[in-house]
């Protein structure tokens, strides 16, 4: 008795030891986030309490832009800047998000400010963005140097979507040393079904369209002879959009700004190889200078801070113009729909079918809201989140408020199913849209665990209830799916037919999950004009009959604690990675970072009938 007491005693003090190990854990957790929360709101506030930089002298604005340009920043930029660079002590710079539309507004504030007498362009730090998107931003430079204040741009070398914006300058100069790396566009995706063969993964894909090339990695080892032709269609069209654009404000003709890889090959072989003497002689740039030569012209143009020991200058993030009154009662709502539609609420990156709707639904219920923009930049996702955006703004339309869709770099496959309620669509012309198609994919492992000798056995009531990753899918499963697919793709181009006064025999000519740039698009009929967010003002204001346009930006703000975690979680991810990938032979860590860059198949889906309206390869551009 006394053994088995002893026993149940030792047991009983283990159990508690755990307990109390655990809420020591806990506890310690809970003061460790409390402290967290101490420094970042102390740091916040004490940002806070530091004024924005006062403009009291006439000096430059100096666009020293990093990371992307995005539609809509996931993270609190206050917090992110705060944890990136000094509680964590990561390169934030790298995952930096610049707002699209607050850094034009900045732009067109700073043309009528009287202490702002030019612009500088320090893009070494900028990773780039969509082509639509640059190019609104150089639409905002243009109307600045119209103004007749001057842009510089100055940079050791320039990749091609600094390049783009470095063209808009009235003054370009490049190190001695440097180089303008313009080399054209490519897309590479990587396709692994002999991989999935060698482990006897069986993958059950389902589709509709003959354009639909999001399944063709798990069904070739190569990109089809279909893909191939409507991929480089679009790809071509966006170089050429570069081109023509960077060319113009170059003062040259495209073939003059890229003559091709042999003529610039053979040019580089006549200087002997220097990249910057080439840049110069093509008139890329406008001079050669070092950095302590371009210091000195700046000084010599805005004058010289003699604190900073440079010119007089104001970064665009501390800028703020002069204060206007504005009595106006916001009119117009403006929903952004960035990144991949998934379901439940919004995620960092993601478009929440949840949110979405909850956004249009405020904007409906409104009585001061009389339009709606949405702002479209997603491949697509789900098909059941597209579908309970699309019955929302559906329902907005219904009530009388007039929906226009301002198409930003990418609006395909699901991006474009919630843009089919609209009463007007825009689009760039490089905007990749259509991408109508539907496709699922059910990956088993039966055959991998047999291999190895793990069975999977048991019973059901229905072939339907019979479905497990460990088992070969049921013929009914795989008869269901397909008819659920057809399905789907029916509804979706009778959707496109309606919203588009077509016939749907017409729009699956032109659909099949065909992409298409948008100028493309405008002649298919699938978009009303070709033009940018300014364009989709003008239009709602048109529509809802109002005198003067006042956007209200309807946003999810991310919480501190969000993007406390997400920056957390990008400083491991973004270190661990280049740890691991040192240990590994090159053509492995090629692998890998291709496999990183590839979005879509990989990410979290969700969709509750494994239905997917999604464009895999348009955002894959190198």
């Amino acid at each position: 008795m006394r053994t088995a007491w002893r026993i149940i005693v030792r047991v009983l003090s283990g159990l508690w030891r755990i307990i109390n190990f655990v809420r020591e854990c806990i506890l310690n957790l809970f003061l460790l986030v409390l402290i967290l929360c101490g420094i970042a709101l102390w740091g916040l506030f004490s940002h806070d309490s530091t004024p924005t930089r006062t403009v009291n002298t006439t000096q430059a604005l100096v666009l020293n832009l990093d990371g992307v340009i995005v539609e809509q920043p996931s993270q609190d930029k206050k917090i992110t800047k705060l944890l990136g660079q000094e509680f964590l002590g990561t390169n934030s710079k790298l995952r930096q998000e610049n707002a699209l539309f607050e850094l034009v507004e900045s732009i067109r504030q700073a043309k009528t400010d009287p202490s702002i007498t030019g612009i500088v362009l320090d893009l070494h730090n900028f990773a780039g963005g969509d082509q639509p998107a640059l190019n609104y931003i150089g639409k905002a430079l243009k109307e600045f140097s119209a103004s007749g204040k001057p842009i510089y741009a100055y940079g050791d070398n320039f990749t091609q979507a600094q390049y783009y914006l470095a063209s808009y300058a009235d003054h370009l100069y490049l190190s001695p040393q440097g180089a303008v790396d313009l080399h054209g566009m490519a897309t590479n995706n990587l396709y692994f079904k002999a991989l999935l063969d060698k482990l006897k993964v069986s993958s059950h894909v389902f589709r509709v369209g003959t354009y639909k090339s999001a399944v063709e990695p798990f069904l070739r080892d190569d990109m089809s002879p279909a893909a191939r032709d409507a991929d480089t269609r679009w790809i071509t069209q966006l170089w050429q959009g570069y081109l023509n654009t960077v060319s113009a404000n170059r003062h040259l003709t495209p073939q003059q700004l890229f003559p091709g890889a042999d003529a610039i090959i053979t040019a580089l072989k006549a200087n002997g190889g220097n990249t910057a003497q080439y840049a110069l002689s093509t008139h890329l740039v406008d001079g050669l200078k070092s950095r302590a030569e371009v210091e000195q012209e700046l000084t010599k143009t805005f004058g010289r801070d003699s604190e900073q020991k440079s010119f007089k200058q104001v970064s665009i993030y501390d800028y703020s113009a002069p204060a206007k009154a504005n009595n106006d009662k916001p009119n117009v709502a403006v929903i952004v729909a960035n990144g991949a539609i998934m379901d439940g609420p919004a995620s960092e990156g993601n478009v929440g079918g949840e949110t979405t709707a909850q956004q249009i639904r405020e904007a409906r219920l409104d009585p001061a809201i009389k339009a709606i923009i949405l702002r479209v930049n997603s491949p697509g996702g789900s098909v059941t989140a597209s579908e309970q955006i699309r019955e929302e703004l559906v329902a907005a339309k219904k009530a009388g408020k007039p929906i226009v869709v301002s198409m930003g770099g990418l609006a395909a496959s699901g991006g474009y199913w919630i843009s089919t309620p609209a009463n007007y669509i825009i689009a760039s012309p490089t905007t990749l849209t259509g991408s109508i198609g539907i496709f699922g994919v059910i990956n088993t492992v039966e055959n991998t665990l047999g291999s190895v000798g793990v069975h999977t056995d048991g019973v059901s009531t229905s072939p339907l209830a019979d479905i497990s990753m460990t088992k070969a899918l049921p013929d009914q499963v795989t008869q269901m799916m397909q008819l659920t697919i057809e399905n789907g793709y029916r509804n979706f181009i009778n959707l496109v037919a309606e919203s588009r006064h077509k016939t749907p025999e017409q729009i699956n000519d032109i659909g099949q999950g065909h992409v298409w740039t948008g100028e493309d698009a405008k002649q298919n009929g699938l978009v009303d004009a070709l033009g940018d967010f300014d364009d989709a003002v003008n239009k709602a204001q048109s529509l809802a009959h109002l005198q003067k346009a006042s956007l209200k930006w309807v946003q999810q703000d991310p919480s501190w604690v969000d993007t406390l975690f997400s920056q957390m979680q990008a400083s491991v991810s973004a270190q661990l990675p280049d740890q691991v990938k040192a240990w590994l032979p090159a053509p492995l860590s090629e692998v890998m970072t291709k496999a990183q860059q590839q979005p879509g198949l990989f990410n979290q889906q969700g969709d509750p009938q494994n239905r997917y309206a999604w464009c895999v390869n348009c955002g894959v551009i190198n």
